[in-house]
């Protein structure tokens, strides 16, 4: 549940709690424009498959997984197949990924949980889902949005840092970002939300060196300035991110 926000209080900004959800939803319109396609950029078709490949995304890249996951779900189409999978076997599928055994260990002990606790299905509620194991509210949400749709807010490393940026909040706890951002625009638009700023993040807004002069939302941005302001080299660092 999002908290109860003060409107009396300063905010990040320091412009007004209206100005600020004004400026906040601008830029998301404006992002919306730029990244017509933004969706997950993990493969799936079922809500197991989009779990798996969240939970197996970490310490690698989507590309990966989605070169992974094809062949892991073929031998293991569903939860009870996943849960009685032969470890070595796994692993030899999963190493492709990096840190192929703990994640054979992690995927198998996922897929049991399911078994056990709600019959090989994924539970399409946010308390079910974060008392599997290896299961947060970023990956929770990341389903819950994406293969339920379920408005969530996926804070991940980009939505963090873009939040801040763009002085939505000034939270370091993916929690507290999660709500404080929240409150800013209609639960509706939160999935969206997540999968633009993420977009954006990995394309435009490094973390390093962002590509402020080539950024379509940079009039609406305080940290504006921060980067490569000039448009010709800024140009040159845009990515096209992991399906570009």
């Amino acid at each position: 549940m999002v908290p109860t926000v003060n409107r009396q209080q300063p905010t990040p900004s320091g412009e007004s709690h209206l100005s600020l959800v004004r400026r906040a939803r601008k830029v998301d319109r404006v992002l919306a424009e730029t990244y017509p396609d933004a969706r997950a950029e993990l493969d799936f078709t079922t809500p197991l498959e989009l779990l798996v490949a969240t939970v197996l995304s970490a310490q690698t890249t989507d590309v990966r997984v989605n070169a992974t996951t094809p062949t892991l779900f073929a031998r293991y189409p569903d939860a009870v197949a996943l849960a009685a999978a032969d470890p070595a076997e796994m692993e030899e599928i999963l190493r492709p990924l990096g840190f192929f055994r703990a994640k054979s260990r992690a995927t198998i002990g996922l897929a049991q949980a399911l078994v056990e606790r709600f019959d090989g299905e994924v539970p399409p509620r946010l308390a079910d889902l974060v008392t599997l194991p290896g299961v947060g509210r970023k990956t929770a949400n990341v389903v819950l949005g994406n293969a339920f749709g379920i408005p969530g807010i996926t804070v991940d490393t980009h939505f963090g840092r873009l939040s801040r940026r763009l002085g939505f909040t000034t939270e370091e706890d993916p929690v507290k970002v999660e709500h404080a951002v929240g409150a800013l625009f209609e639960k509706r638009d939160w999935t969206m939300l997540s999968h633009h700023l993420v977009w954006h993040g990995r394309r435009v807004c490094h973390a390093r060196r962002p590509a402020c002069g080539a950024c379509p939302v940079a009039r609406w941005c305080p940290s504006s300035g921060t980067g490569e302001q000039d448009p010709v080299a800024a140009a040159k660092l845009l990515k096209p991110g992991p399906r570009g």
